[in-house]
């Protein structure tokens, strides 16, 4: 999946498979995550927001079913 660069202190990348809803986060540890059913329009608001690690945490982080990219 491509992701888009994010400037933040936590997120490094985010990309987004709209045929799946499926939201990949790549954080600035290097490590990668991909969020399942997540609308479309939190990608956008995640790309959007002033605060994209404020949005994730709000809005995404525990509110997805998730797994752990190895």
């Amino acid at each position: 999946m491509h992701r888009s660069n994010i400037k933040s202190s936590t997120l490094r990348a985010a990309g987004y498979n709209i045929d799946y809803k499926t939201l990949e986060i790549e954080f600035t540890s290097g490590e990668i995550y991909q969020y399942f059913n997540v609308p479309h329009s939190h990608y956008i608001g995640l790309m959007q927001a002033a605060s994209h690690g404020e949005f994730f945490n709000r809005y995404i982080k525990d509110n997805f079913h998730y797994n752990k990219i190895p």
